[in-house]
């Protein structure tokens, strides 16, 4: 029944995707043709042509959503990275179909058409999933459309999937209790779940309470275990999941991936990779170009009064390690006398530092004396959002006594940040900033950097820990 279910639901999705795709194409051409948005100079063409692309359409964009993987079955999984594939399935369709109307040489179609359809159908379709999955993670709740499970294992793997599945009843999968590996423990509970069976009567388990999905969470010392868990389930038409007991070793961003059929388990990642990588790029060229043409004048008057009232060079260039551990110079403006360290060596700056100049103190007071670094933004050196970028000679000395320092590398280095924003700047707990930093690059997005971007912005530049 279950599985009739979800061919319904999948049956429905389709053709719903179906129409919102080709109520897309039509949209797209009256928009641009009649929409008086943009300029028509050559005549309106005549809209049966259009029509006739509709046939292609549909098959291409049907078998792109299916290679894409759209139409499973989707309760572990987000809206966010359903959004993106449904961006790639779009954006892949659409570059075949203007491929196939090079052969229509007696046609001429719009590419605006193209641009405006392949904006229309992300955003359509996305509302579209959006609405599907909320309605469906809502009837889970009430307790329709659910799906039964067993997990097989002890330990913390167990207790983490049952805290998880407690957390999200939207996914509709009920836990009907656990599977043990040895006799003694049946009878005993974990999280409040109890252990029913051994796991050498997992498939008659099956059969009597119609379990439809099996979790593997072995701890590590049993995972030899697994091969005799799967022979004894035989072949139960159930879904199968393995938890790996790697949590432990798990650092950054972890996950799976695949390749060529093979499942690869990611225990340390950077979050910029591919459309990701491009988006954060984009944004720090468009904002950092925007903001030196707005300020221009006013680094102008900076430098001005820094050259009229001190001796030296206007700009101060420092090495600092960045991304991947390699190092850039990184440009502010001076605020200090000059060679300043010549008999200290590298040391922090304290607060009323006697090697500040009359305006250096306001700068670096107001943190304008960061404002070059928007150059180094342009650049490719920084990004302007990410963790602040330190001195290659007081790294060696963190990374002795913190664990997990150089994770924070794992990020292009920003002007502002999640620790700057949260009051961790400047001569602070270096513990707390690198906590910090590391849920910033683990639970990194475009939404939470523009998030910290205008919180670098309410709560102004004015920081009472920067000297």
């Amino acid at each position: 029944m279950l599985k009739k279910h979800s061919q319904l639901f999948e049956s429905l999705l389709f053709i719903s995707d179906l129409v919102i795709i080709a109520v897309s194409w039509i949209i797209s051409y009256y928009f641009r043709f009649y929409g008086e948005v943009i300029r028509v100079e050559k005549g309106i063409p005549d809209f049966y042509i259009y029509c006739l692309l509709l046939v292609p359409i549909m098959i291409i964009w049907g078998f792109a959503f299916k290679g894409f993987g759209l139409y499973r079955p989707k309760r572990i999984g987000s809206h966010l990275s359903e959004v993106f594939d449904i961006t790639k399935a779009c954006v892949v369709s659409v570059l075949i179909l203007i491929s196939l109307t090079f052969f229509f040489r007696q046609y001429e179609f719009s590419r605006l058409v193209f641009l405006f359809f392949l904006l229309i159908n992300i955003f359509a379709l996305s509302l579209e999933r959006w609405i599907f999955r909320d309605v469906l993670r809502y009837l889970r709740r009430k307790g329709y459309n659910l799906r039964f499970a067993v997990i097989v294992g002890s330990g913390e793997p167990a207790a983490a999937l049952i805290k998880r599945l407690e957390r999200h009843p939207e996914v509709g999968i009920k836990l009907e209790g656990l599977i043990c590996t040895e006799k003694a423990d049946v009878g005993k509970s974990i999280a409040g779940v109890r252990f029913l069976d051994v796991y050498t009567n997992i498939r008659n388990f099956i059969i009597k309470r119609r379990i439809d999905n099996v979790f593997i969470a072995l701890p590590w010392e049993e995972h030899s275990k697994v091969v005799d868990v799967l022979s004894a389930i035989g072949d139960e038409a159930v879904d199968i999941k393995v938890i790996p007991d790697v949590y432990e070793f798990m650092t950054l961003r972890g996950g799976v991936e695949e390749l060529d059929g093979m499942p690869i388990l990611n225990l340390q990642n950077s979050p910029l990779y591919g459309w990701n990588l491009i988006l954060k790029r984009s944004a720090d060229i468009l904002f950092a170009g925007s903001a030196i043409v707005v300020l221009s004048p006013f680094m102008l008057l900076i430098s001005l009064i820094i050259k009229l009232t001190s001796r030296g060079p206007v700009l101060y260039r420092q090495e600092r390690m960045g991304i991947g551990g390699d190092t850039f110079l990184i440009l502010k403006f001076r605020s200090m006398k000059m060679d300043a360290e010549a008999s200290t060596g590298a040391v922090w700056a304290s607060e009323n530092d006697p090697r500040r100049t009359r305006l250096g103190a306001f700068l670096r007071s107001t943190s304008l004396d960061e404002l070059p670094q928007l150059f180094n933004v342009l650049k490719g050196d920084m990004s302007l959002v990410g963790p602040r970028p330190e001195r290659p000679v007081f790294i060696q000395e963190f990374r002795k006594n913190i664990p997990k320092y150089m994770l924070r590398h794992k990020m292009k280095s920003g002007i502002t940040g999640w620790a700057q924003v949260n009051g961790w700047r400047g001569n602070t707990d270096i513990k707390k900033r690198i906590e910090h930093d590391i849920f910033y690059i683990e639970n990194w997005s475009f939404i939470f950097d523009l998030k910290i971007l205008c919180l670098t912005l309410w709560k102004g530049l004015v920081n009472r820990n920067a000297y």
